[in-house]
């Protein structure tokens, strides 16, 4: 492969993309996305839309999904520290309703794959952080789907440091649980 390097989870389907960085005593470079290379690891899809948000610390977005219009994503940090979850939603998987977290930041580069019908969550560990991904599909805000971000069936571990306090929108807040996910 050209100019990255491809871990897969324990999740079939997830997969942790490390590019090769060049760097010199001005700075760094690095190609973030080539279509050849992705294609090459197996990530064969076209994203049309590109989407960035700025979030401060203790920031807890998700679990996010599209519900009839399922997006592939590459997601990435610019600035700052995350801590990345993906929930396995797909039925039938032998992994339905686990989860995978991985660490993003500024610093590592690393950008992590989550295919189609998978919930999307981060929290921010730094600062602030600005979080950056690609989706296959357009967003719907009538298609949004989500589960609540602490649901002790699905168990996220999340890195909540000591006198961390959580900034929820008041929608994450109301997701229902994942046996309510699975009973529709």
């Amino acid at each position: 492969m050209g100019q990255i390097q491809v871990e897969t989870c324990e999740i079939e389907g997830l997969k942790i993309i490390t590019p090769t960085v060049h760097g010199d005593e001005r700075g760094y470079f690095m190609e973030t996305y080539n279509q050849r290379d992705f294609e090459e690891a197996g990530i064969d899809c076209t994203f049309v839309q590109d989407n960035q948000s700025s979030s401060r610390y203790g920031v807890l977005r998700g679990l996010h999904f599209q519900i009839n219009y399922p997006q592939d994503k590459l997601v990435r940090v610019v600035s700052g520290t995350v801590f990345d979850v993906a929930v396995d939603l797909r039925e039938g998987s032998p992994t339905f309703g686990r989860w995978h977290g991985e660490i993003l930041s500024a610093e590592n580069k690393k950008q992590f794959f989550i295919p189609k019908n998978f919930a999307h969550g981060f929290l921010v560990l730094s600062e602030s952080a600005e979080f950056t991904y690609k989706c296959t599909d357009f967003y719907h805000p009538n298609d949004e789907g989500g589960l609540a971000w602490n649901d002790p069936d699905i168990g996220v571990d999340w890195p909540v440091k000591e006198g961390m306090e959580l900034v929820i929108s008041e929608k994450d807040q109301k997701w229902g649980p994942f046996k309510e996910y699975c009973a529709k």
